[in-house]
């Protein structure tokens, strides 16, 4: 049986939060529940992605929200329109990828390649394609390969959500001890590290699991209504 939407607290606090995989359900799909939570949400809302820019920048467009991002795994931080922070080593990366193409395999992305086509920082290889060849190619250009859940991502070591949570906090004049953050994967960890509460979904994979301070029962676009009706109860 589907949740009831709940709404947040009247000072609840500001709220980082993923999207595949927590605001999703299990097809990738963003729950349409989400929406209005999002939107009434009093303090700031960031969404934090592996994605590419223009997608968390595009749902804060469409929900009418201020545009308050981290993408490419804190490769890319955006507060507003004029705060923009671009990090990470993408010339390493793209040499990565050529590498491991040179070698025989895919990116598993098809030609128009839209998992990588806007990214700046990073580059994202599908499951479907073999690790240990990515890893070991990444490893000889000093990157690492983070396995999301959703994909593979080749970046530098020294960026994560972590990164971009301090830089868009500090834009938006705020703490990162005082978020709240949501999440489902190894990727937002850092995130989970920094906020004052952290808040995995059923679904997560075990890094998350093991450094949220509370896991909710449902999963996915579930989870995440469910982490804010448990943020009405403790907050």
């Amino acid at each position: 049986m589907a949740m009831d939407v709940p709404s947040p607290p009247a000072d609840a606090p500001p709220l980082v939060v993923d999207i595949d995989g927590t605001l999703t359900d299990e097809r990738r799909a963003v729950d349409p529940r989400v929406f209005p939570v999002l939107r009434s949400w009093p303090t700031p809302v960031v969404i934090a992605t592996g994605k590419a820019m223009p997608y968390p920048v595009a749902l804060c467009e469409f929900l009418g929200i201020d545009i308050a991002v981290i993408a490419e795994n804190g490769g890319v931080a955006l507060a507003g329109r004029d705060t923009l922070r671009i990090e990470g080593d993408r010339e390493a990366a793209d040499a990565v990828a050529a590498a491991y193409q040179a070698a025989g395999y895919d990116l598993g992305w098809g030609q128009a390649d839209l998992a990588n086509r806007w990214r700046e920082t990073e580059v994202a290889v599908s499951r479907q394609s073999p690790l240990e060849p990515l890893e070991d190619i990444a490893a000889d250009h000093g990157l690492e390969v983070v396995d999301t859940g959703f994909a593979y991502h080749v970046k530098s070591s020294a960026i994560d959500k972590g990164v971009g949570l301090r830089a868009v906090a500090e834009e938006l004049g705020r703490d990162p001890e005082t978020f709240l953050a949501v999440g489902d994967s190894v990727n937002d960890v850092a995130t989970f590290d920094l906020a004052g509460l952290s808040i995995a979904v059923a679904n997560a994979d075990d890094a998350a699991l093991a450094a949220a301070d509370h896991v909710t029962d449902a999963a996915y676009g579930d989870g995440f209504l469910e982490a804010v009706e448990y943020l009405e109860d403790v907050w």
